[in-house]
Formats: C-alpha cells, structure tokens, sequence
C-alpha cells in the first residue's frame, strides 16, 4: 500500500480551538507598563507544593476514573494505608508487567518498604510476607479478576476481561475525553515555532513546531488550557538595517508590500550586506533603530509593514501544518525589561561586569548577561521578562519552551536565575515550574545538516509542498477516479502526516535523517502505514453494512479470545500513554504506542473473524473503539486520518 491506495473523507470529530491563528497581539500599548507598576504590582508568587504526579487533582476533589494505572494505583494505595499505617508518605509503585504471563500490572512497593521497616520491630520478616499483605488487603473490585506473588514481594494483577470490555463500551457511549488524563496543573505555556522577522521559516523550525503543537494538543486534551506562545523575533538593532534599506527601495516606505518586496531571505541578506559594506548606510540604519525605539511613526509603520509581510509567510507554513499560535513577540515584552530588571537588582542578583550588567550563575564559567556593556537588551533581558508576565499576569503553572538542544545552556542558566528571584520553586517536582523542551538536528541522507545543493538552508513550505507533490503524482499515477478535492484532501493528509510522523517517532533529543523514501513507505513504523491500518477499520465497519451508532447503544462487548483482550488491554491503556508522554514531554512514547496498537489490531483481525462471525458485533465493536483512539491519537499528533482504501 501507497499514498496512492488512500482517499479521504473528513468528518468533523474535533471541534477547532477557539482562538484565530496568529492573533495580533503584538501591540505596545496594550504593553506599555511603568517600571513602578511592575515594582507595584509584582510578588512572590505563592509556592503551594504540588505532587508532580498526575494522580492528584489541582482542585482536590475526589478522582472518579483516571488512566488505568491511577485506578490500579488507588487500590494499592487503601491497601498500603492498612498494611503500613505508619508509612503516610509511600505511593503506590504500579507498572505494566514486562512478562504478560504473570499478569498486566504489577505493584513493586514491598522491597522499598522492607528497606525502611527492618530493625524497627516490625511484624514482617522479609519483603515477600509485606508483598502478600499489601495482596491480602486489596478492597474487592471488579477491575481485577486475580493477583499473585512473585520474586521478593512483586503483587501481579490480572484485570477482569468482562470489566476491561465495560470500560471500553463506557468509551464508546460517552466519548473519548473520558480517557483524558488528569493532570496536577490547570493553566500552561507553550512557547514554540518562534521565528524570527523578515527571515523565511527554514526545515530548522519544523521540530519546534512540530513537536509544540503536539504538546498543546495533548495538554488541551488533559483539560489544559494552553496558551499556545509564537515568541517571534520581532524586535532588535537589526530592524534598523531592514527599515533604512525598505527607504532605499521604497522612498518613505510607500508601496511597500509583499510583491514589491519579494522574497524575504534575499531583503534579509541584501540589507545585511549593504548594512557591512556602506558606512553611510550603516550609520543610517543605527539611527533608525533609534527612531524606532523612540516611536516615530514612519520607522514605526515600516517596522509593521515588515512583521506583516514576515506573517504572511509564516501563515503559509502554519496553514498547511494545521499549527494554531497566538503571537506575543518579543516587541511585547519589551517594554516589561525595565521593571523586571529593577526587581531583579533590589533583590542583589544583578552584577557589573566589564561594562555590561549580568547575573553570575554557580557552576557556570560565564555570567547571565541581562544588559550589554552598549546598554542594550538580549535574549536573556527579553526571556526574564516575558517569564515574569507569564507568570503574574497569565498565571501560568507550567510553562515549556520548544528550541533546539543547542539553547540548553541559555535555558538552565536563565532558569536558575529565576529561581535565585524566588519566582520558581527550588524543587522541580513544585508548581509553577519550567521546562526546556530540546531537541536535535535534521539531517539529510548524507548525514550532515539537512540542506538544499546551494548550502542554502531548505525553507519549510517548499518541503511541504514537494511531500504533498509526491503523494498526488502517487494517486494520479494509480490511475483511479479521483476527483480534484480528493486528491488535494488525500495528498495533504498522508504527505504532511508523513512529515510529522517521521519527526516525532524520534525521540526529540536525538538528530534524525529526513527521507521521502522512508516517510511515505507504507512498511514499518510510517505516518502512511498507520493511516492505511485506521483506513482498513473503516472499511470493516462500513462492509459490515450494520448501524455503528446503534450498536453501541444495544450491542455488547466480549473478550473472549486472547487476542481480543489484549487489543482491549492496549486500549484502555490509552490515557497513560498520553499521560507519560506528556508528563515527560516525549512524543514519541505516543507514536510507539500507535504504532503498538496498529500491530495488536493486524494480529487480532488476521484471528479472529469480524464481519459474518458470531461475535460480529463485539467485534465491530472492538474494531471502533480501536479506530476511535487511533483518531484521538492521529489528532494529537496533527495528522488528519483516511478513511476509505
């Protein structure tokens, strides 16, 4: 099966986020505050410890339902206060079984317990009699069919077959969010695309992107709300190059527009190279930045004609990926450094040092530098500030920042200074707290850094459109009836899923080798396969000629075959795939599980007749359940699903 094999029919499952792409925030005045106003209005934010694990709810309300580990956890956890009333601080430790013939959970908790009860005149006399009592006083419920001891304590679990078949039919009347994982935090920041001004967006920013939209997605399915951040670069000396050169082709920027300028890589170099080779120019271009600062009207209108023609390229990117932003640059928070500075001064963190005002970090060789020795901001002066607003003004508990592995440094330097303010907690595991989100290289076939045969850098759209090319000269070349709709809607669909996929099955950390060849095979771990394995179901359920709706309203779910019950398993373990995955920011862990499900569903598919066997209706059942978690996770990745071959 190729890209050619596929068509597309789009139901509207998911309803679309409620803010416009690319919202114009970007507006100073509605920044403008005073230096007394932040001195006035900011405070130690209130470090209330949160448990960083997601079995906890933010508000403390009693949990009804969780992933299946929390509800396997919450057993464990009445039976560990009746077997140990003493320990008050143990949480129950649950994992998966590594070996599926001793049971599908497992809980680990007897040797850790045993380290701290020996020599304490403890009942017990090894971790094995603790494991059996932790077994002995479970409460009765109907999730576990039987339990067992194994090793030095390890309490197997066995879940009920008829109750893993009635979790699954709940999901199928009451909708899929009702897997969504709890998490301890209400209220994030993304902070992810983040390109910069007047320069087009290149393969680099395709990570960033990628795997920050995905983050969102699945924070928002958690019951999140996000603030998705595109924290452009839209401010800075170099804009005094660009606007004295936008005067030079267009006298008082009049006529100024994207077709006029045309393309914006080349205005970008053109001006740098006339800003390094023409004193005059250069002279001219560091006044502008002046007047710019200072909110002249004409350098302030060609700044925004400039950012404006810069959206509309970015637009064409984001469009084809389905990436929603709302835009504060860094223009926004400019007008906050004043102030943030100030309360990082009365508070003794900031330091003179050759001229320039920095923050020394212990264990670095170099300091933070806040204000340079020219008296202007940086990278560090802007992410202070805007790191201060998002936490006073959005109230954000968690806030994550999608940049490649090389700003590693910047961020742990920039963090703990954070913390040394006393606006994050010293205690990662503490809320709100800060993550930086790295991520490697793309690499081309020959292993160096992914570019086209001119040493230029390959820009994103184009990359975009030659995958989306390829899967429509794939249909075309098939030779069926398309029509002009199905082949845009088919060729955009398994070409930009192709290129997310072959991105975030990585893990983020590592460099990855970009490969048409290998993103649009249909063999092995592919966005291409996993569409026509979601295809496939559809087209049982729709061969089958039976009212899906209406049996999950009157049908029954069994599973009775080893291979229905295990698909069942993998199902129901959906909610803490997406809960590790997000938790540690991993969204490959996701497509391992997807690709894990796809695999499970071939093998019981391949045994177990549907359409035309006793059980046809469990089983048609059980077919969409599974094509109801491959959407969800499909739409948590960004990628559109097919559903007819």
């Amino acid at each position: 099966m190729n890209c050619s094999q596929i068509s597309l029919l789009l139901p509207p499952v998911f309803a679309p986020l409620q803010f416009g792409r690319l919202s114009r925030l970007h507006s100073q005045s509605s920044a403008a505050l005073s230096t007394n106003c932040i001195l006035r209005t900011s405070r130690r934010l209130f470090l209330k410890a949160k448990s960083s694990s997601a079995t906890s709810m933010a508000d403390g309300q009693d949990i009804v339902g969780g992933s299946l580990k929390q509800q396997i956890a919450r057993l464990f956890e009445e039976s560990l206060r009746v077997t140990v009333p003493e320990e008050t601080d143990v949480a129950p430790a649950i994992a998966p079984c590594q070996n599926a013939n001793f049971g599908d959970y497992q809980c680990n908790n007897a040797m850790g317990l045993w380290s701290k009860l020996k020599g304490k005149g403890t009942q017990f006399r090894g971790p094995q009699p603790i494991g059996k009592a932790i077994m002995d006083n479970l409460p009765q419920s109907e999730m576990i069919e039987s339990c067992s001891i194994a090793g030095p304590g390890f309490v197997n679990v066995v879940l009920s077959r008829k109750w893993i078949a009635k979790s699954i039919q709940k999901m199928l009347v009451d909708g899929i969010e009702i897997w969504a994982p709890r998490l301890p935090v209400k209220r994030a920041v993304v902070d992810f695309s983040s390109p910069n001004i007047a320069k087009e967006m290149h393969v680099g920013h395709l990570r960033s992107t990628i795997i920050g939209d995905t983050l969102a997605r699945m924070l928002e399915f958690s019951n999140v709300k996000v603030l998705r951040r595109n924290h452009v670069g839209d401010w800075g000396t170099q804009f005094g190059m660009l606007i004295e050169y936008l005067f030079e082709l267009f006298p008082g920027g009049e006529g100024a527009n994207e077709q006029a300028i045309g393309d914006l890589q080349a205005f970008y170099k053109a001006s740098k190279q006339k800003f390094d080779e023409d004193p005059a120019f250069k002279e001219r271009a560091q006044k502008a930045v002046v007047s710019l600062q200072a909110g002249e009207e004409k350098y302030r209108k060609a700044w925004t004609d400039i950012c404006e023609i810069s959206r509309n390229e970015f637009e064409r990117v984001y469009q084809r990926l389905g990436i929603q932003l709302e835009e504060k640059g860094e223009s926004f928070y400019n007008p906050y450094i004043p102030g943030v500075l100030e309360l990082l001064s009365k508070k003794g963190l900031i330091e003179e040092s050759k001229g320039a005002q920095v923050i020394f970090i212990e264990g670095k060789n170099i300091p933070l530098i806040v204000v340079k020795s020219d008296g202007g901001y940086n990278y560090a002066s802007t992410d202070l500030a805007a790191l201060w607003y998002r936490l006073n003004e959005e109230k954000a508990e968690w806030i994550i920042y999608v940049t490649d592995v090389g700003q590693r440094d910047h961020f742990d330097m920039f963090f703990t200074a954070a913390k040394r303010a006393g606006w994050l907690p010293s205690d990662d595991n503490q809320y709100p707290k800060v993550n930086h989100v790295g991520f490697g290289l793309v690499l081309g076939e020959d292993g160096k850094r992914f570019r086209t045969r001119s040493t230029e850098t390959v820009k994103l759209v184009d990359l975009l459109d030659e995958a989306r090319n390829k899967c429509r000269a794939a249909l075309v070349e098939r030779g069926r009836d398309w029509t002009e709709e199905e082949l845009d809607q088919t060729s955009e669909a398994v070409g930009y899923g192709a290129v997310k996929y072959a991105d975030l099955k990585n893990n983020r950390t590592t460099n990855y080798t970009f490969s048409f060849e290998q993103m649009l095979s249909d063999k092995g771990n592919t966005a291409v396969y996993l569409l026509y394995a979601h295809a496939r179901i559809a087209s049982i359920i729709q061969r089958s000629g039976k009212d899906i709706e209406q049996l999950k309203r009157t049908g029954t779910l069994n599973l009775a075959h080893t291979d229905e019950r295990t698909l069942g398993l993998h199902l129901l373990q959906f909610a803490e795939i997406v809960e590790e995955s997000i938790t540690n920011l991993l969204p490959n862990v996701l497509c391992e599980y997807l690709y894990n499900l796809s695999e499970d569903f071939t093998r019981f598919y391949t045994n177990c007749q549907v359409v035309g066997s006793e059980e046809e209706t469990s089983r048609l059942l059980l077919c969409e359940a599974t094509a109801i978690v491959m959407r969800q996770a499909f739409y948590l990745l960004g990628i559109t699903p097919v559903y007819k071959l």
